[in-house]
């Protein structure tokens, strides 16, 4: 998201395309992200994830940091790739953790809880990032938002102890590829995960495309400055996202227990209508539609997040709670944060000649289609969630 904040000023100053933007800002950080997020997430099932959680955000906040400091687009791009291996090390294994502190009806609430961490971070941090940005540059704004997670790593050492698993192996497993890819075609025969995985798959590039290019889209469309953009973005991404994921996590959290299959097919809903929200947010020129728009799918767009992931970590063995959220990841990150940001700006650089500056209303379209998809593809696995639980307590 900061990255996106700068685009158009990295942009001139590097005299990059947005092509060249595009990959750096998706394709540079995912190829680490998605290619160690497995093995990471396969490691975490079997070793202790405080630590894991701890050396990645270190490793994630050192990297931001010596963004700053980049001179060349090829270095932001290794920058990027390497930030990218921090931040494999997060997601996964938090989820995993949640899943061994909370019972199963009382997921989706708690990881839409944890879920809007990043909403907070959109109102908190944004504004402050964009004013950054404005007055000091944007290696400046790198430096400042890097260094607090420094700290939050030792204090993440310091406060915070492993909790016990809900279930262990009876003996270490071996540390093999073979293995890995095994439990892999585990997950992906299951019907019902197999939906999860492609509907998040899709999801993402709507989340990772809007991220990188939402800011370019202000300053092209609307004329606005880096800390104009900051303030719009920050609160409503902010305050409205963070509503509707906990919205979403109530919601679930309060579901009848006989008819699970509402667990999965209420956020699939929820995904469907970001889809003509986007729409109109990008293609609307009267200043109250389009903003109303983009607080609609502000709102929205993240609901799925945790009764999906609470879905997830309910229908596979313990074992295996990792690997699967990570699974989902490398999903969301391939499609979505490799070539959601690199197909805009593709497309940007191919619509160029025609459009000009508005080339970017219709490149953009991609994240209003892909959430219809995604919607779709839970809708296909809600029937099969109950039947798919009842295995994995068996399992378990």
């Amino acid at each position: 998201a900061l990255l996106g904040l700068v685009l158009p000023t990295v942009k001139q100053e590097f005299g990059a395309s947005d092509t060249a933007l595009g990959l750096v800002s998706g394709l540079a950080f995912v190829f680490l992200y998605t290619l160690l997020g497995i093995p990471i997430a396969w490691l975490a099932d079997r070793w202790n994830r405080r630590n894991i959680i701890g050396i990645g955000l270190a490793f994630w906040s050192l990297m931001t940091v010596l963004t700053g400091y980049v001179s060349a687009i090829w270095q932001l791009a290794v920058a990027r790739f390497l930030m990218g291996a921090g931040e494999a090390c997060g997601l996964a294994p938090s989820n995993s953790i949640l899943g061994d502190l909370f019972h199963p009806q009382r997921r989706p609430l708690a990881m839409a809880i944890f879920g809007t961490a990043n909403s907070i971070a959109f109102i908190v941090f944004f504004p402050i990032a964009g004013w950054i940005a404005q007055h000091h540059g944007w290696r400046a704004m790198f430096i400042a938002m890097g260094l607090p997670g420094l700290l939050v790593a030792a204090l993440l050492f310091l406060t915070v102890k492993e909790p016990a698993r809900t279930a262990l192996r009876e003996k270490k497993p071996s540390m093999s590829f073979g293995s890995v890819v095994s439990e892999i075609g585990v997950l992906l025969r299951d019907p019902c995960y197999f939906w999860l995985f492609m509907g998040v798959t899709l999801m993402g590039a709507n989340v990772w495309a809007a991220g990188a290019w939402t800011p370019t889209f202000f300053t092209r469309i609307h004329g606005m400055s880096v800390s104009e953009i900051a303030g719009t973005i920050g609160p409503i991404r902010g305050v409205i996202g963070a509503a509707g994921v906990l919205c979403g996590g109530l919601l679930i959290d309060r579901m009848p227990t006989g008819r699970p299959g509402w667990r999965i097919a209420a956020p699939a809903i929820a995904c469907m209508l970001v889809g003509p929200a986007e729409a109109v947010f990008l293609l609307a020129h009267d200043y109250w539609v389009w903003f109303l728009a983009f607080a609609t799918a502000s709102f929205v767009t993240l609901i799925h997040q945790g009764p999906i992931f609470a879905a997830t970590v309910n229908i596979v063995d313990p074992r295996r709670r990792t690997l699967a959220i990570a699974m989902l990841l490398f999903g969301a990150g391939f499609i979505g944060n490799a070539v959601g940001p690199s197909a805009v700006g593709i497309m940007n650089d191919a619509l160029q000649a025609r459009f000009g500056d508005g080339a970017i209303r219709y490149s953009m379209l991609i994240i209003a289609v892909t959430p219809i998809l995604a919607g779709l593809c839970m809708l296909r696995a809600a029937p099969l969630y109950a039947g798919a639980m009842k295995r994995a307590e068996q399992e378990g």
